[in-house]
């Protein structure tokens, strides 16, 4: 990974859920590169714009106190108490999608809950990033991995906007030989990080922070995209998106659904299939003619 300026805890071994309950301070304004915050319970900092979110497990009143202090810019503007399924919106916990069983490394001996031999295993900490699998996007692009898989052989991959890395691990267990990850937010990308190392799949997937359209040109097979529509109109508008043979492209919403879709057709791109869910959320799969 090119930049790390956010601590990310890193525990080699889980015997519980280490995020139980969540302490959240809201601030405007960002920290300044370098600047470290010390204490066990300090869990990430994921920040947006100008905004700030620090996550602690425990009140951390006196921490965040001397992060103020010692940064003028900074201002608190509100705090939040939660628990970690509330965040995540379920409960954390072993689930099952299609091929693939995602397991909280918390769980004992969540390698061994592997009990068919097609089935593959995915470590995941999501840490305080979204990407569980709870979401029907991420559930649907897992889908259409494996659709992808069976009709080809996917050698280079890149997944922008990575989250947890939950999608470059899957293709790379479905057999992509090589796949960058990328995310433009910190966290996010040593979430990531933390997860290609606890599947042992370093020497497959390269995480990288960075902006989308900084990576796009690469050279790939595939590209998965589950992103804010923001970003994904501006790749879709650019000649590098269209070197692509295969596209899975999620997050999207009915009139931006209808956005994609039009530039995708005017470009050549075959939409293998759609998925939506409840009229809200849409995800294409597609493969240039």
């Amino acid at each position: 990974m090119t930049k790390t300026a956010h601590r990310f805890k890193d525990r080699k071994e889980f015997t519980d859920n280490p995020y139980k309950e969540l302490y959240i301070y809201y601030l405007h304004g960002r920290l300044k590169p370098g600047n470290k915050i010390c204490g066990s319970d300090f869990i990430g900092n994921w920040q947006e714009d100008d905004f700030s979110f620090l996550f602690f497990s425990k009140p951390s009143p006196d921490e965040v106190s001397k992060i103020l202090s010692s940064n003028p810019g900074l201002a608190l503007l509100d705090e939040f108490h939660m628990t970690y399924d509330q965040w995540q919106g379920g409960k954390t916990a072993p689930e099952r999608i299609g091929r693939f069983f995602i397991v909280p490394p918390w769980r004992k001996n969540g390698k061994k809950m592997n009990f068919c031999h097609k089935e593959l295993t995915i470590l995941l900490d999501p840490g305080v990033v979204f990407g569980n699998g709870l979401h029907t996007t991420t559930r649907d692009c897992l889908e259409a991995l494996e659709m992808v898989f069976l009709r080809d052989c996917i050698e280079f991959a890149i997944d922008i906007g990575t989250g947890t890395g939950i999608l470059a691990l899957a293709a790379s267990l479905l057999g992509c030989r090589s796949t960058l990850a990328v995310d433009f937010n910190f966290l996010a990308a040593n979430t990531a990080l933390r997860n290609v190392r606890l599947n042992s799949l370093e020497n497959r997937i390269l995480v990288t922070q960075g902006r989308a359209e900084d990576f796009i040109d690469s050279p790939s097979d595939l590209v998965i995209a589950n992103i804010h529509y923001d970003v994904m109109k501006h790749l879709t508008a650019s000649q590098g998106f269209y070197n692509k043979k295969w596209f899975i492209l999620s997050g999207l919403l009915r009139s931006q659904a209808r956005d994609v879709s039009f530039n995708l057709s005017r470009n050549r791109i075959n939409i293998i299939k759609t998925w939506e869910c409840d009229g809200i959320w849409h995800t294409f799969l597609g493969k240039k003619d």
